[in-house]
């Protein structure tokens, strides 16, 4: 072929790329939510792209707007009506879609937010792209929200928003009735993947260089119910988990103690790959009120698998999650729950202040704590959280660990976390992303975080 030839070939070549380009529709996604929630959205990500659309950010002028909604609390539903009156004035003619929790638990109030173009419940958010073929905009919202009991498929989503960390969901629903969630209303009935097929994942997901994988889900110890009856059991996941090449690092995102067993316990502290962090709901360090939950455990279960874990895994990190405010929850009761807490082995609290959500037990609930005693309860456990956290690091400091660095750049420091969840920051180097590196950890620095020795950023 001739110069002549080769440059219109080139040229003819490049003009329809660009028009194809120009053509594509531009889709983003938003994220309201938990870590179940980015994975399943980065998963409908890969769709649209599989598919020819363009991804890209929020403010970009898209085409299409897919939100993923979540309803734990009053704050997430107005904070998804806000998210779509953003949307609409970016691109006041695009197409608005919402899926999640709170699309499949109130499907009509939601499509009358102004600027909404679809509601899809639990068990069409993965085929929105055969359902809203076109995604083309008509007079009235499109409404499609089965009831939940409809909800039956396993869909396997990852989340892969940078090369360092993704969220892996292994299991989805949850069987439990505790008095305070909407979760088995908005995602269904306890369901997962085979072992095999999230083996699959896993491997998929080390031969694209991430070096940690989170296990997630909404009640994630539920593992191996397939079709309504349990075929396989959490413990048999992650030993198969164990002996995936290529990813360094797998952590546990959130158990329920009575289904972390002293054998998951026993396998983790032997593991190379499994690394020494539980995080682990709680919920109240009261019985009485544990009760009122419908929890399924008392405080002394609670207890003994903390002092389990300390005693095989002594530098573990354990991550507890507290609701104040609970119907019942005289003061004596929080005293008694946060002495509990307070005397327990832990490393840091997530606190929720409890509000009624409709459809619930608790909303039916007397006993009803004033909103302004629950929101001092929540400083006060938010207080002890930061005491446990740092007593937690300064028993660490001068200790050698290993620190998977991410892309997270702040003040000229680069930070990463360690194997038991510590928050460490050195001196900003492009070539530490989403590396592993042996480290001493030195001191605390005003921010919060455990600065690595001077002397060792020298050397990476």
């Amino acid at each position: 072929m001739s110069y002549t030839s080769m440059k219109v070939f080139k040229e003819v070549f490049f003009t329809f790329a660009y028009c194809d380009l120009m053509n594509m529709k531009k889709v983003t996604f938003y994220t309201l939510g938990c870590k179940l929630n980015f994975s399943e959205t980065s998963t409908l990500s890969r769709m649209f792209e599989s598919d020819g659309y363009q991804k890209v950010d929020f403010a970009d002028s898209p085409d299409i707007f897919i939100i993923n909604t979540c309803s734990v609390t009053e704050n997430a539903d107005k904070k998804c009506r806000k998210i779509v009156r953003e949307a609409r004035s970016i691109s006041p003619g695009a197409f608005i879609a919402l899926v999640g929790c709170y699309a499949q638990l109130k499907p009509r109030e939601i499509s009358e937010i102004p600027g909404v173009d679809a509601v899809l419940g639990a068990a069409e958010k993965f085929r929105l792209m055969e359902l809203l073929e076109g995604f083309e905009r008509k007079n009235e919202p499109v409404v499609l929200a089965s009831k939940i009991n409809e909800a039956i498929r396993f869909n396997p989503s990852w989340s892969i928003n940078d090369r360092t960390r993704t969220f892996l969901k292994v299991q989805d629903g949850c069987n439990y009735g505790c008095a305070f969630c909407t979760i088995p209303l908005a995602r269904g009935k306890s369901r997962s993947g085979m072992i095999s097929n999230v083996v699959d994942s896993a491997k998929e997901i080390a031969g694209s260089g991430v070096k940690e994988i989170v296990l997630t889900g909404v009640n994630t110890g539920d593992f191996g119910i397939w079709n309504g009856r349990r075929k396989e059991k959490f413990i048999d996941l992650i030993i198969a988990l164990d002996e995936v090449e290529g990813v360094d690092r797998f952590r546990i995102s959130s158990i329920e103690p009575n289904l972390l067993t002293n054998e998951i316990i026993e396998f983790v502290a032997k593991s190379n790959r499994f690394v020494p962090h539980f995080h682990i709901p709680l919920q109240s360090g009261s019985n009485k009120i544990l009760q009122l939950m419908k929890r399924r455990y008392f405080t002394e279960l609670y207890h003994e698998r903390v002092r389990t874990i300390k005693q095989l895994l002594p530098n573990a990190c354990i991550g507890v999650d507290v609701i104040v405010g609970f119907p019942g929850e005289t003061e004596a009761e929080f005293l008694k729950s946060y002495t509990f807490i307070n005397e327990l082995n832990v490393s840091y609290l997530h606190v929720f202040t409890y509000s009624e959500r409709p459809d619930t037990l608790a909303v039916k609930m007397e006993g009803v704590v004033p909103v302004y005693e629950r929101h001092q309860r929540s400083k006060m456990l938010r207080n002890l959280s930061e005491k446990k956290r740092r007593r937690f690091y300064e028993e660490n400091l001068g200790k050698t660990e290993t620190v998977l660095f991410e892309n997270d750049i702040k003040g000229g420091m680069i930070h990463g976390f360690t194997r038991n969840y510590i928050r460490v920051a050195a001196r900003y180097d492009p070539a530490l992303i989403n590396e592993i590196k042996t480290v001493t950890l030195a001191r605390i620095n005003p921010n919060g975080h455990v600065e690595v020795a001077e002397e060792e950023t020298v050397s990476f």
